[in-house]
C-alpha cells in the first residue's frame, strides 16, 4: 500500500536548526514559502523581479528549498535559477493555446493514479507534492485530489499493469515520487518488484537538483534490494544546478547501479543558448550523467512566458549539435497529444 504522503513536520520559517539539519524531511519543511522571503534572503527588491506579490492568485504554490536557492547568486534578479522558481505576473496572462492539460493526459487515465499512454510503459503518480514548485510545470493544473493512489487505487493501477505483458517499465513521476518517506518508496517498488513482466523502473525526479539529502542511506538500500533495473531521469535545466553537494549524491546513487539520465526543459532567458546547453551536457557528463532530452515547453496555462519557438528551438539545437562530441547531445523534443511516441524535432523523427 502507499497512502498519501503528509509531513510530519509543519511547514515554517527557515530556522537554525533546519538550515543546518541533513535530514531532508526536516530541509523540506523549511523552505522558503513565499516569493518575497526568497527575495530577502538573496537580497533582491520585489521591483527588480516583476514579482507577483500574491503568490495565491496563480493557484500554484510558491516552494524551494535552502539547498536550491543557495545554488542562485545574490543581489541578482536575472539568475537562471531564481528565474525559474519566482512568480511572475505573467502567469496571470491567458495565452491561446495554452491549457490546463496540454498533453491530454485525461484520455489516458485508465484508473486513478495511472496514465498509459505508450505501449511498453505506463506512469504512476506517485505523490502529488514536489520539493520546489517550477513555474513551468505542464501539471501545474493537474487534479491531483483525484489521481491520489490509496490502496484501492494502487491495487486496481497494479492489476491492471499485470494483465498487460507488453508493459515492461514503470515510470514514477507526479508530482515528484521522491516526495514519499522512504518506508513508502520502498513499499511502492517492493510492489512493482514482484511484477515479473517488469524490467525496469524509472524516476523521474527534480528533488535531489533542489534536495542533495533526499539521497540517503534507506533509499540507497532500497535501489539496491530491488530486482529491476532502476534508472533516474533528472530534471536539470543549468549547469548552476549542479554543486557539489548533487555530484557527491549522483555518484552514490551510481554505486548502487542506478542509471542516471537528464532531460532539460528549454526556457526562455534561462537556458536558450547553445554554451549554456553545452556547459550543461559537460557538467553532467562530468557527473556521470547521461544528457537524454532536451525538451520544448509543454503549452500550460501560466507558463508563455517560458516559450522558445521551435525555429529557434532547432538553430539552437543545431549549434549546440556543433559544439559538442555525439553521447552529449541530447534529442530535440516536443510532446503532442495522440502521438505513439515523442516527436523529435531535430530529425523530424519519432521515438
Amino acid at each position: 500500500m502507499i497512502p498519501v504522503f503528509e509531513d510530519t513536520l509543519q511547514p515554517n520559517t527557515l530556522k537554525a536548526t533546519k538550515i543546518e539539519s541533513d535530514h531532508w524531511q526536516v530541509q523540506l519543511a523549511g523552505a522558503f514559502k513565499s516569493a518575497p522571503d526568497l527575495l530577502t534572503y538573496l537580497n533582491i527588491a520585489p521591483t527588480e523581479a516583476n514579482l507577483l506579490l500574491d503568490d495565491d492568485a496563480t493557484g500554484f504554490a510558491f516552494k524551494v528549498p535552502l539547498a536550491f536557492a543557495q545554488l542562485m547568486k545574490k543581489g541578482d534578479p536575472s539568475d537562471p535559477l531564481l528565474l525559474q522558481v519566482i512568480t511572475r505576473s505573467q502567469e496571470l496572462n491567458t495565452i491561446s493555446g495554452y491549457s490546463n492539460d496540454p498533453l491530454q493526459e485525461a484520455d489516458y487515465n485508465p484508473v486513478p493514479g495511472l496514465i498509459h499512454k505508450y505501449a511498453n510503459r505506463a506512469l504512476l503518480i506517485a505523490h502529488q507534492s514536489c520539493a520546489v514548485h517550477c513555474r513551468y510545470c505542464f501539471r501545474r493544473h493537474f487534479p491531483y485530489s483525484e489521481q491520489q493512489l490509496k490502496p484501492a487505487q494502487l491495487s486496481a493501477a497494479l492489476n491492471y499493469i499485470k494483465q498487460r505483458p507488453e508493459i515492461n517499465e514503470i515510470i514514477l513521476s507526479g508530482g515528484d515520487p521522491l516526495s514519499l518517506s522512504d518506508a513508502k518508496l520502498e513499499q511502492l517498488i517492493n510492489n512493482l518488484n514482484n511484477i515479473e513482466t517488469l524490467t525496469t523502473i524509472r524516476i523521474h525526479t527534480r528533488t535531489p537538483v533542489v534536495l542533495p539529502d533526499r539521497i540517503c542511506s534507506e533509499l540507497l538500500e532500497t535501489i539496491e534490494r530491488s530486482n529491476k533495473k532502476i534508472v533516474f531521469v533528472l530534471h536539470i535545466n543549468h549547469p548552476n544546478e549542479i554543486g557539489k553537494r548533487l555530484a557527491d549524491k549522483l555518484t552514490q546513487l551510481k554505486n548502487v547501479g542506478v542509471t542516471l539520465l537528464n532531460q532539460t526543459v528549454l526556457l526562455k532567458e534561462i537556458n536558450d543558448s547553445a554554451d549554456t546547453l553545452k556547459n550543461l551536457s559537460q557538467k553532467l557528463w562530468d557527473t556521470g550523467v547521461l544528457p537524454y532530452y532536451l525538451h520544448l515547453l509543454d503549452p500550460v496555462q501560466g507558463a508563455a512566458h517560458f516559450n522558445v519557438s521551435e525555429s529557434d528551438a532547432i538553430e539552437i539545437w543545431q549549434a549546440l549539435q556543433a559544439g559538442v562530441s555525439g553521447y552529449l547531445l541530447p534529442r530535440l523534443v516536443r510532446e503532442i497529444p495522440n502521438r505513439p511516441s515523442k516527436t523529435w524535432l531535430n530529425n523530424s523523427q519519432e521515438g
